[in-house]
């Protein structure tokens, strides 16, 4: 990952702009957190499970297509599926590089309540970039992308486990998409040179005609002192949904890892899903506003490693997940 539309100052004037016309107030948004909100029975997400669920990752080295690690973790990813989900289908496929390489790619969906007609879809990329080219050293090597690539997957397949522990209604399906070659993308060759595997789903979706009612990406959801502000083309496309996602992460304790102030327009997976299957979809992805660039320091570097993996993180996004997920579950039995 990806290319970045910087916050300009118009960008930022047309984004105050659209929240005060189309969005409630930011103190609206924080007093809504703190009213009386329904009690509503969820299970707790386990930040060791999700920690050990990314050392996982991590264990087989980087996973960049072509490898032998892509191969060993993608089978172990599958495997992990297949005990919290009902169905799990695999898309094992070739796609071409911006640099005209082809490449292996493996995408791997487990379903909860395959046959529910109201679905969220929860994605995140698993693969590891090839080069560390914001590093000083090593440069042509691949990372281990623990945050880039292991949180996300580490998180997703812990909320898959406490899901099957408090089974959610049958008319409520879930649908846990990892997505393969993300991160083989680079400048010069275009934006459409990231994100390959969720193109391809886009166009081939494992279900002929899928669709689910909103979309999250977690996207570095696991590092120290994350923060995951409102990125641009989420508000775009997905503005109520991505309001309510924050809304509910301080219901569960969390608004201070989801303040409620404009981040940039990322190129990341969740931009095609919403250009090409209109599902509106939201990347949560840490950005920061202390680096050069709007993401964190160990960002495409080997410092893309266990040791910056904070479980505090984890249970953050965790937890908000389970929040959005069993209130509509609450909200779906009530009505």
């Amino acid at each position: 990952m990806r290319n970045i539309h910087f916050t300009t100052l118009l960008f930022l004037l047309s984004i105050v702009f659209f929240s005060c016309k189309d969005q409630p107030s930011t103190d609206t948004e924080s007093s809504e957190t703190t009213g009386e909100q329904p009690v509503i029975s969820k299970p707790s997400f386990n930040a060791d499970s999700a920690y050990a669920y990314i050392q996982a990752q991590v264990d087989f080295g980087p996973r960049v297509p072509g490898t032998a690690a892509q191969r060993k973790a993608a089978t172990w990813m599958q495997q992990r599926l297949a005990e919290f989900c009902d169905t799990v289908y695999v898309q094992d496929v070739k796609v071409r590089a911006g640099n005209g390489t082809i490449l292996p790619c493996i995408n791997l969906i487990g379903s909860i309540h395959p046959a529910a007609s109201k679905r969220i879809l929860l994605l995140a990329h698993w693969d590891s970039r090839p080069w560390a080219d914001r590093d000083v050293k090593d440069t042509n090597k691949p990372i281990v992308a623990a945050d880039d690539g292991g949180s996300g997957v580490g998180v997703l397949l812990e909320l898959a486990r406490q899901i099957k522990s408090q089974p959610l209604p049958a008319d409520l399906g879930i649908d846990i998409f990892f997505t393969d070659v993300e991160d083989y993308g680079k400048t010069e060759w275009g934006d459409d040179s990231y994100a390959l595997g969720t193109q391809y789903w886009a166009k081939n979706p494992h279900v002929p005609g899928y669709t689910a009612s909103f979309g999250i990406l977690l996207d570095m959801v696991g590092a120290r002192d994350a923060r995951f502000p409102l990125e641009g083309i989420s508000t775009k496309f997905a503005g109520n949904i991505q309001q309510n996602i924050w809304k509910a992460a301080g219901r569960a304790g969390y608004s201070s890892y989801f303040p409620f102030t404009a981040g940039g327009y990322i190129t990341d997976d969740h931009a095609y899903i919403n250009e090409l299957t209109r599902i509106p979809t939201v990347d949560i992805i840490n950005l920061s506003t202390h680096t050069e660039s709007p993401f964190a320091p160990h960002w495409h570097t080997h410092k893309d490693n266990m040791s910056i993996i904070d479980k505090a993180t984890l249970k953050a996004v965790g937890e908000t997940l389970l929040q959005v997920i069993y209130e509509l579950a609450h909200d779906m039995n009530a009505s």
